[in-house]
């Protein structure tokens, strides 16, 4: 009997000792699990950094660094960044794949395999209650069946005492007698009893010890083992997943290696001289100027001093050596020149109401100081820094590219007849589309109206006329950049813009008189060459100018219309600002806002300086 209380507890520590091993195993399962997710998460999240830097660095549409992509090596940067965008793309698919194939479907048999384990103990449980109940069951019927004997040995024992006493009648000897002979017969059934259960206990322990529990531990040790196959297989897969991205990865550094062998310096570096080559022949050589002959200064070929009162023929400013010095004077002070308004100003209106006549004629011309008076005085003063960013705020050129060096420009008039050749050909397919609408419908009545389209037709027909007639412009200009044609008259130039001649006469007398009313020079092309100054050259150079500090307000009594270049429209009874006062020639300098400056009549206004800021 000790015996078997010992091994009872002992199944019971068993059973213990496998629910806590089982459920090691099963947290070690959840822990790789969690393991695989969080490694899942890093590649997702890697992947995504990827793509975000590629696209970080992914030149913008329609901006000056998607023009910058046209390089080899650029290109080949542009192709390392498509390529990590791809690589990235590998990542994600590593994450996708241990999700599902691992995370997913671990998480799926721990919730089987915690089901499983819970039947399995559950039974042994059960069997462990049952046979220990059939132990009990035993253990009462053998106590029942000891009490039982011992009652019947005692009756026996009283009935032979009291048969053996005389004194005791015969009835309490029969009354004896008859309690003991039951008590044998308890006995008896109690035997009987203890002996059943005692059958009935062995054959329960036998099949509870060589059958049940032993199923119920194999069932355990198996699902153990399906665990531990199992997590073996699923770091299989770890590894096959990353292995099976492998060769796409491979394939995209491969793909950045052979961008990178793309490179060809050469090319990069004959890209850059067909972009910047402006077509400019190198400056001729200096002549002396001989200083000892006060009253006869020699003027040298590439000076740029020229008098206009000497009785002299003048020599041309912009010949050819001379005109070579153009592309290497100093960009603001030549802007600065072109751009000031140095013709005189209007006179105030004499109507009384100003408005009337917004801009008036012009006064007749006053006479103009030297031109080398001019030039050395751009090339002294300060850059008017308002010039440049009129010219960057207003960004459209003359219409031939005339601002441009000449391989630029014909770089760019070139673009224009390809351009306008491709507006021409779209045109075309819409009429010859339209005109054979209209033949259908003149054979087939019932489908339109054949008259609907006459209207379009017509439009689409000026247009190409127009388009055309625009092709031929350009062809032009673009045949005289090349010297096919004889250079353009004066007539040519206002006609295309870029000259805004007031006097033909005076164009024609002498340097002086063949000044624009914006300020610049114009020199027959026939005799000298004409100076051109790219606008466009100058936004970086004075982006970060400070502007002119203001000096003093003033109020418009007139309205003007600034139409010349470095100019500005005021309204009568506007309020501005003086950042410049009046310096002899007739013009103040004002400004309304941050952006907007330039040049007004001194008549038109009334200023009212600071006193502090003219004292300084």
């Amino acid at each position: 009997t000790r015996l078997n209380y010992l091994f009872f507890d002992s199944l019971q520590d068993q059973f213990d000792n496998l629910e806590k091993h089982t459920q090691w195993g099963i947290d070690v399962l959840e822990k790789y699990i969690k393991f695989v997710k969080e490694r899942a998460e890093i590649e997702l999240s890697y992947a995504k950094q990827l793509r975000n830097l590629s696209k970080k660095y992914q030149p913008k549409k329609n901006s000056k660094e998607e023009e910058e992509y046209r390089y080899t090596s650029t290109k080949a940067f542009l192709a390392t960044l498509n390529e990590m965008n791809d690589y990235a793309g590998q990542h994600e698919v590593i994450s996708e794949n241990m999700t599902s194939l691992i995370t997913g479907e671990l998480t799926r048999y721990v919730q089987e395999l915690k089901q499983e384990r819970k039947s399995h103990f559950h039974d042994g449980r059960k069997a462990q209650q049952h046979i220990e109940t059939c132990w009990k069951q035993l253990e009462a019927s053998k106590k029942r069946f000891e009490r039982d004997c011992k009652e019947a040995d005692r009756a026996q024992q009283y009935f032979e005492k009291m048969d053996a006493d005389i004194n005791v009648t015969k009835a309490d000897v029969e009354k004896a007698r008859q309690q003991a002979q039951l008590r044998h017969q308890m006995a008896e059934d109690s035997k009987a009893e203890y002996s059943s259960t005692l059958q009935k206990f062995n054959s329960e322990q036998h099949d509870h010890f060589y059958t049940h529990i032993p199923s119920i531990f194999q069932k355990i040790q198996e699902m153990e083992e399906r665990r531990i196959v199992r997590i073996g297989e699923s770091m299989k897969t770890f590894a096959e997943v990353d292995r099976q991205v492998i060769p796409i990865i491979g394939k995209c550094l491969d793909e950045i290696t052979k961008a990178a062998e793309s490179i060809d310096h050469k090319n990069d570096s004959q890209m850059v001289i067909e972009a910047f080559k402006s077509g400019f022949e190198p400056p001729g050589d200096v002549d002396f100027e001989d200083f000892t002959q006060p009253m006869k200064r020699t003027v040298s070929e590439s000076s740029l001093s020229n008098s206009r009162g000497d009785g002299k023929s003048e020599t041309k400013f912009g010949s050819k050596s001379k005109g070579k010095l153009w592309p290497f004077i100093k960009k603001n002070k030549l802007m600065s020149l072109l751009t000031s308004p140095h013709q005189p100003p209007p006179p105030p209106p004499a109507s009384a109401s100003p408005s009337a006549v917004p801009n008036g004629p012009q006064s007749p011309k006053q006479q103009k100081e030297p031109l080398s008076h001019r030039f050395n005085e751009f090339m002294t003063s300060k850059p008017k820094i308002h010039c440049f960013r009129s010219l960057k705020r207003g960004g459209a050129g003359p219409e031939d590219f005339s601002n441009l060096p000449p391989e630029q420009r014909r770089k760019k008039l070139q673009q224009k007849v390809d351009e306008l050749n491709k507006d021409i050909q779209k045109e075309m397919d819409q009429r010859d589309a339209l005109t054979k609408m209209k033949d259908v419908y003149i054979k087939n009545p019932q489908m339109g109206d054949a008259a609907s389209v006459d209207h379009r037709l017509a439009e689409l027909g000026q247009n190409i006329e127009k388009l055309r007639l625009e092709v031929q412009k350009f062809e032009g200009w673009l045949a005289e950049v090349e010297g096919r044609l004889p250079a353009r008259t004066e007539q040519a130039r206002r006609q295309s813009g870029l000259y805004e001649a007031q006097n033909t006469s005076a164009v024609n007398s002498c340097a002086q008189d063949r000044e624009s009313p914006d300020g610049s020079y114009t020199e027959e092309q026939s005799q000298e060459t004409e100076m051109k100054v790219p606008a466009t050259d100058f936004d970086d150079e004075f982006d970060d100018e400070e502007p002119l500090p203001t000096i003093g307000t003033c109020k418009a009594l007139y309205t003007f219309e600034g139409q010349n270049e470095g100019t500005i429209s005021v309204a009568e009874g506007e309020m501005l600002y003086v950042i410049e006062e009046d310096k002899g020639d007739g013009w103040t300098r004002i400004r309304r806002n941050e952006d907007e400056e330039g040049y007004v009549p001194t008549s038109y206004v009334e200023v009212y300086l600071d006193k502090n800021a003219k004292g300084a």
